[in-house]
């Protein structure tokens, strides 16, 4: 719950939106600021490209789609990749079944990849550069 408990470095910031557990989502979710998930995404989560977006899942909260965020604070479950620009905290009851890129990572005993764990490097592309033009043309094509 919000407010209670260790608060983590990253999740000081503010939180713009939040997703009930009583919520459930489908399709993709884009979003600037922070987001707490407590409910189901059933889509990708992407954070516009060049902000400094936090998304925070809740051990309550799940994501079925890829995620795209800057800092990702994961209790909850992901099914799909995770992608982070600057930070990942997969916390006790984490769990991913997907690949995860990383800047920094930390892992509480308990959490849970079932994927690849890759580390991005400063000099790489960024993997949060969200060109709507090349995703319509890329989704023309198939």
């Amino acid at each position: 719950m919000l407010g209670k408990g260790k608060k983590s470095r990253a999740a000081s910031g503010r939180v713009d939106t939040i997703i009930g557990q009583q919520t459930r989502i489908e399709g993709d979710v884009h979003f600037s600021g922070g987001l707490h998930v407590d409910g189901r995404i059933k889509g990708g989560v992407i954070a516009e490209a060049g902000s400094a977006s936090v998304l925070t899942v809740s051990e309550h909260g799940s994501i079925e789609g890829d995620v795209r965020v800057p800092t990702v604070i994961l209790n909850g479950t992901v099914t799909g990749n995770v992608h982070s620009d600057e930070r990942i905290e997969l916390a006790a009851k984490a769990r991913v079944d997907g690949d995860v890129f990383y800047k920094l990572i930390e892992m509480a005993m308990g959490a849970t990849v079932n994927g690849s764990l890759v580390h991005r490097l400063e000099a790489d592309t960024p993997v949060l550069a969200f060109d709507r033009e090349t995703a319509e043309t890329a989704g023309a094509q198939e």
